[in-house]
């Protein structure tokens, strides 16, 4: 079987780890039957510092052919981040209708948290997160600019359609692992957006009588990151919320280095879009020393999206393998002193055997 892959390396570490990373999950389709034909877009910071824009105006158009999307990272310490998210990441997933986010947070064996007393397996979530409206709608707008009486106006946005999208999209991720699903809002301050929400999660819920369903607040959310991680298997929040506890669950995982996302379109009418969560990293960026698992893993997420388990199965099967390893080569944000390009024949070794 063959796919056509866009790749979209970007800015930073993400030209490193997708390099990088390419070879490996060539090495996993030849094992399965699967090519993997690839066109590369050069889109990103260095493009917008050069020509004003992050892609061209049809660059969504052009992306629209393939079967999947396998981003690197955007940002760049000399662009403000508002620029470079709205130029590339958010219309992508916006007119490509990829309206769930999918990230989840795997605490690997051999892998510290720095949460005290937590091994391999004791956290293992997965947040849905609203991908396309939400807080981050660009609805809004600013008046009277440079004068005492200026003012910004930001809107969110929640509609039904969306938040059925990814609300169901958690209750059936939930009916196939452990049958829990936490909802998360702040409906108790909000009280439009997020009560509309919490209405259809409960409307919902009716449908999924075998799915417990845990209502938690934001910022109680947040605390239970911390304080219960392994109470959590299914999450669901909305564009900003999803975002934020996306991140403290990479961290309490042991690394934003072994964070994975996917941005699926879930009627199959436009490619998906697959991307480490670690961000373009200018301190470290040229330096060989990124993380590739995320990435790695993020090539995982995408087999599983075109259909390939055995393959997607494979590269996580190589990854538990290298962490379990206390011998393994590993990179800094994981207490090693190896390289992005020893992590990666490591894994290529592993898959020989």
């Amino acid at each position: 079987m063959s796919y056509e892959i866009a790749l979209i390396p970007g800015d930073g570490i993400g030209n490193t780890v997708v390099d990088a990373s390419l070879p490996l999950l060539d090495a996993v389709g030849d094992r399965e039957g699967i090519t993997l034909e690839y066109t590369e877009f050069d889109w990103g910071s260095e493009r917008y510092l050069e020509q004003g824009s992050m892609m061209p105006d049809d660059g969504v158009d052009r992306l629209r052919p393939h079967d999947a999307i396998l981003l690197g990272a955007v940002g760049h310490p000399d662009i403000p981040d508002h620029v470079t998210l709205r130029g590339l990441m958010l219309p992508i997933r916006k007119r490509l209708n990829q309206q769930v986010c999918k990230r989840p947070s795997i605490l690997y064996e051999g892998v510290e948290s720095p949460l005290r007393g937590y091994e391999g397996g004791d956290i293992d979530f997965v947040v849905f997160r609203e991908n396309t409206e939400g807080e981050y709608a660009d609805v809004g707008g600013r008046e009277h600019r440079g004068f005492d009486h200026e003012l910004a106006i930001q809107s969110a946005v929640f509609t039904r359609e969306g938040t059925e999208t990814v609300v169901r999209a958690a209750f059936e991720a939930a009916r196939e692992r452990d049958g829990k699903l936490t909802n998360v809002t702040k409906s108790n301050a909000q009280a439009y957006g997020m009560v509309l929400w919490d209405e259809i999660v409960a409307e919902l819920s009716e449908e999924y009588p075998d799915v417990e369903v845990e209502r938690l607040l934001v910022d109680a959310a947040a605390m239970d990151f911390i304080r219960r991680p392994e109470a959590f298997d299914v999450v669901v929040a909305s564009n900003l919320f999803g975002d934020i506890l996306t991140d403290v669950g990479a961290i309490i995982a042991g690394s934003m280095g072994l964070a994975p996302s996917a941005n699926l379109c879930v009627d199959g009418d436009a490619p998906s879009m697959f991307e480490p969560v670690h961000g373009s990293a200018p301190d470290i960026a040229g330096q060989g020393i990124a993380n590739p698992l995320a990435t790695v893993l993020s090539g995982a997420m995408l087999f599983d999206e075109l259909g390939e388990p055995a393959a997607a199965g494979r590269l996580r099967r190589v990854v538990r393998e290298q962490l379990a390893d206390p011998n393994a080569p590993r990179t800094p944000d994981l207490g090693g002193d190896s390289g992005t390009e020893a992590v990666v024949a490591d894994l290529l070794d592993r898959l020989e055997d």
